[in-house]
C-alpha cells in the first residue's frame, strides 16, 4: 500500500513540475493542480496508512485509540483552497488571453 501511494505521489509531482515548466498558461495551471494533489496525498499519507481499520479502536491505550484527524482536516482544507485557486487562475487566464491575444506565459508566440 505504501509503495503504491509513494509511486502515485512521485508520478503526480513529476508530471506537475513538467507541466509547470511548459510555455502555455493552461498547462501551468494543470501542473499546479497536479502538484497540489501530490502534496495532499503526501500529507494524507503522513497520518499512517491503514486499510480496513476503524477510526476508533477498542481495547487500546488512550493515545493510540483514535485515528489522527489533523492530516484529514489539512487535506480537506487544501482541496477547498486548491479548487478556489484553480478557479481564480482560470479567470485570470481568460482575462489575459482576451487582453494580449495569446496564452503563452511570457506573452510571446514562438
Amino acid at each position: 500500500m505504501e509503495a503504491v501511494i509513494a509511486i502515485g505521489i512521485g508520478v503526480l509531482a513529476g508530471s506537475g513540475v513538467w507541466l509547470i515548466l511548459r510555455p502555455r498558461t493552461f498547462q501551468v495551471i494543470i501542473g499546479l493542480s497536479l502538484l497540489s494533489y501530490a502534496v495532499n496525498l503526501f500529507i494524507f499519507g503522513m497520518g499512517r496508512l491503514r486499510s480496513n481499520a476503524a477510526a476508533i479502536l477498542d481495547g487500546v491505550s488512550a493515545v493510540t485509540a483514535y485515528a489522527d484527524p489533523v492530516p484529514q482536516s489539512l487535506v480537506l482544507t487544501a482541496i477547498v483552497i486548491g479548487f478556489a485557486m484553480t478557479a481564480l487562475f482560470l479567470v485570470v487566464l481568460l482575462a489575459s488571453r482576451g487582453l494580449t491575444g495569446t496564452d503563452h506565459v511570457d506573452g510571446q508566440e514562438r
